[in-house]
């Protein structure tokens, strides 16, 4: 059997068990990346010296993670094709390339985070308050534009996190698709700051569409459309663009700063675990190590 045949198979017997938007992307590494250069071979024929240059060709090409991405998918695939005695003996496990290093975690500066606030304040426009809520409850753009307003308890002020949402090319456009949220523990509730409610309660009287943020006239929004909408916000503004996700950055990052216990940042953010959380962020915040420290360090009896 050839790859390519093998691989089409293995993608609809996968296609239950994943997301809508993670199937999307695996089928578009298989059309455009794995099958153009590996598709015409015989699965018997997927030696160790194949898909290793096969590996070390797309290295040079792509970025680590894309890399890291498009090797995974060969090794399940081949490994699938061994379990279900397609093939004999397959050697995708041995594939190496280069680790993908940590990223960098960027946030917005305590300076920087009060001139967007004071735009967003003077500008008052409906659409723009979805960047303050996720500077203040650490929400991916996904789940933040699929909030409904029957996800806010505002007897107890609480968000309930239930859903998330990513934009899929139809018609022509890119538009809104909701699916389940990143993982199991992205479902969450996330207790409001008091100060944020009155505002919340503000915008559901003009609201028209059902979800928390929205266009003019009750437009959905695209995942794609607001983060272009933040980007020309912080170029309006002279402020380093890095992605929306720098929001979620500078919430975990003025909470830790705040004094925040790394178990509840954990749960508030959707991490699996507060190892997760340490990992991301901890690193990137020297000033308030050193200050914990220095405060530690009061304890020390300095003798004459």
């Amino acid at each position: 059997m050839k790859y390519k045949d093998w691989l089409q198979q293995w993608l609809m017997f996968s296609k239950p068990l994943l997301k809508v938007r993670t199937f999307e992307r695996y089928a578009k590494f298989i059309d455009n990346q794995i099958i153009p250069k590996l598709g015409g071979f015989e699965l018997s024929a997927l030696s160790a010296p194949v898909l290793q240059r096969f590996a070390t060709e797309i290295s040079e090409k792509y970025a680590a993670n894309t890399v890291k991405c498009i090797v995974l998918l060969i090794k399940r695939s081949l490994k699938s094709a061994q379990q279900m005695n397609v093939v004999r003996r397959q050697y995708g496990d041995g594939i190496r390339f280069k680790a993908v290093s940590a990223r960098e975690i960027r946030c917005l500066s305590l300076g920087d985070q009060r001139k967007l606030e004071d735009y967003i304040f003077a500008r008052n426009e409906h659409k723009l308050f979805g960047i303050l809520l996720s500077l203040y409850s650490g929400l991916r753009i996904g789940e933040l534009l699929a909030l409904k307003w029957e996800d806010i308890d505002f007897t107890n002020d609480i968000l309930s996190v239930t859903k998330s949402c990513h934009d899929t090319y139809s018609d022509g456009k890119y538009v809104k698709y909701i699916d389940s949220p990143k993982t199991p523990s992205s479902k969450r509730k996330i207790p409001l700051p008091k100060q944020l409610v009155p505002y919340l309660k503000a915008l559901k009287k003009s609201n028209v569409s059902g979800f928390l943020i929205e266009g003019k006239g009750g437009k959905a929004i695209s995942v794609r459309s607001y983060e272009n909408t933040f980007k020309v916000v912080m170029q309006r503004l002279d402020l380093p663009y890095t992605g929306f996700h720098c929001l979620r950055h500078t919430f975990a990052t003025r909470a830790l700063e705040c004094g925040m216990d790394v178990k509840t940042l954990s749960e508030i953010l959707g991490h699996k675990n507060a190892a997760i959380t340490l990992n991301c962020y901890t690193h990137s915040m020297p000033e308030h190590k050193s200050a914990m420290m220095n405060k530690l360090g009061k304890m020390l009896q300095l003798k004459p």
